[in-house]
């Protein structure tokens, strides 16, 4: 299919669908015309991209795992250890946030709120 079909059927603009293909998520063949000609389950794999994005996972990460988990036999248990991980990683950073806000909290109301916090003294 072309890259208007394939935009209009996953929801995306062409400008994000080339996008896309410059950054290796998808693949293309070139027609004798100069066309784009996607596979049709090309659909289905930038819906997944979406998805991918709305949980948290960056491009870099989408394209790293991308083809692990399409030819993986069990895409399940591949993909339940990448959202593991994934959650791991959202509370390391959940961590640090609570550390940085208590941080800040101890600092509001001092003379110098930008002064270490054992320098205050």
């Amino acid at each position: 299919m072309r890259i208007g079909e394939l935009a209009a059927r996953a929801g995306l603009s062409k400008d994000t669908v080339r996008f896309y293909e410059r950054i290796g998520l998808i693949e293309g063949r070139r027609l004798a015309n100069g066309y784009r000609d996607f596979p049709p389950e090309t659909v289905t794999w930038l819906h997944y991209v979406r998805t991918a994005q709305t949980l948290g996972f960056t491009l870099a990460e989408i394209a790293r795992h991308g083809a692990e988990l399409r030819d993986a036999p069990d895409n399940a248990e591949a993909l339940s250890a990448l959202l593991a991980d994934k959650i791991r990683i959202i509370d390391e950073r959940m961590a640090d946030l609570a550390r940085l806000r208590a941080d800040l909290a101890a600092r509001v109301g001092t003379g110098c709120p930008l002064r270490a916090a054992d320098a205050a003294g």
